[in-house]
């Protein structure tokens, strides 16, 4: 299978401090890759980079074939195929449930309103929200918030959709209910990149995790490997950790 996207060598520095240290990666159409590791060690920073909001500071992002970090580059087409779900939502307050599904759709990818709409709809059904249209974001809680910025990103057709910790900004309670809209879209084969902190879903719904530290990523596998097997000394501390 060709990779969707490809990550060679690449390196992100704040000042002197280096976060991000030689990561090379490919995530192939279809698969689910999730990155764990404690905080601090470049996880975030990482999805930040592969979407574009940092400029890595070296290294290569393969997509369709071509580097995006080459000059003359078309950021904005690359953005666009790209779906970005964030800690904190980022729904625009001003705005009901169906204009902030839609907006990005007309404006971004010149849609008109009536199929821009249409697929709201459709997207918001999927993550069982499409009874709240209507309602504003201070109207709701944080898992229904959050199940909206999916359905905002996925009405964008994305090739991947990126989750940065998407359940850690929400009350112990309703972190099941994003994570369950998470599981069925894996499920229907989209391709996702997703850094949590929840280990139980990470073994549940991925096709691959991940584990970094210290801005390397020290260990990757199945999640039978990872888990149950993981070779490296750092994994078995960071595991020991959070499960025990």
């Amino acid at each position: 299978m060709s990779a969707t996207i490809e990550i060679n060598h690449l390196k992100k520095n704040f000042g002197k401090n280096e976060v991000l240290k030689d990561i090379s990666l490919s995530v192939t159409k279809g698969e689910v890759v999730t990155i764990i590791g404690s905080s601090g060690s470049g996880k975030s920073t990482l999805l930040r980079c592969i979407n574009l909001l940092e400029k890595p500071t070296s290294g290569e992002i393969i997509y369709k074939g071509e580097n995006v970090l080459k000059k003359g580059y078309s950021l904005p087409k690359y953005r666009k195929n790209l779906g970005m779900v964030f800690q904190s939502f980022n729904l625009f307050n001003n705005m009901n449930v169906l204009e902030n599904c839609v907006t990005g759709q007309v404006t971004v990818l010149k849609r008109d309103r009536e199929e821009a709409e249409k697929i709201a709809q459709e997207n918001l059904q999927l993550v069982d929200m499409e009874r709240y249209v209507n309602a504003k974001p201070n109207q709701l809680s944080g898992g229904q918030k959050q199940r909206v910025a999916i359905a905002r990103a996925l009405s964008m057709n994305p090739d991947v959709m990126l989750f940065d910790e998407p359940t850690s900004a929400l009350d112990p309670e309703i972190v099941g209910e994003v994570l369950k809209t998470m599981k069925h879209l894996a499920e229907t084969g989209l391709t996702m990149v997703i850094v949590t902190h929840e280990m139980g879903f990470a073994k549940e719904v991925s096709d691959r995790v991940i584990f970094m530290d210290k801005g390397v990523i020290a260990e990757s596998g199945t999640p039978e490997e990872i888990f149950n097997h993981p070779k490296e000394e750092r994994t078995k501390a960071f595991l020991s950790r959070v499960l025990n």
